[in-house]
Parts: C-alpha cells; structure tokens; sequence
C-alpha cells in the first residue's frame, strides 16, 4: 500500500489558506490527475496514520502563459483537501 500511496499522494500543497485550514483539521495535498476520493483517503490514513472524515477534490485547469512572441501551457493539476477527525494531526514540516 505504501507504493500506491506515493503515488496518489504527490506533495502537500503549502500556501496562506491552506495553513489558515489547518486550525479546522483540514489539510491541503497534491495528487495524481487518476487518484479518486477513495483512493486519496487510504493513502493519506497509511501514511499519516490519522482518520481521514472527509475529501474534496478541486481539478485546477492548465493555464496560457506567453514569454514574448511564444506562448505555452502551465500544466494544470489535481488537489484534495483532506479533513481530518478532532483531536488529530498531522505534521507536514518538522520543527
């Protein structure tokens, strides 16, 4: 399961509102454009070891830049915010 898990789970997405979300037990990640709520739920609780309540899942669309005269894609991305039940935690960055 640890395997899969990497795989769903790609990084914790770290960002002003996401750590305003941590006092309500809810965690932001960045997953696999294939993961679904099931599998995002077992990933986190293996490797967490904590109890997952609730997932959201938030599909961010690929984005137009343009550098001068050439234009390009910024790839889009998948994320979940994670709710986790009262009374646990999880530690992202290591103090």
């Amino acid at each position: 399961m640890s395997k899969l898990a990497h795989r769903v789970l790609k990084e914790p997405h770290i960002t002003e509102k996401a750590t305003d979300l941590v006092s309500q037990n809810q965690y932001i990640f960045k997953v696999s454009q294939r993961a679904n709520k099931n599998q995002i739920k077992k990933a986190i609780e293996t490797l967490y070891d904590v109890n997952v309540a609730k997932v959201q899942i938030i599909n961010i669309p690929k984005k137009q830049r343009r550098l001068g005269r050439i234009s390009g894609f910024k790839k889009g991305y998948k994320k979940a915010i994670v709710k986790i039940k009262k009374g646990q935690k999880i530690e992202l960055i290591p103090r």
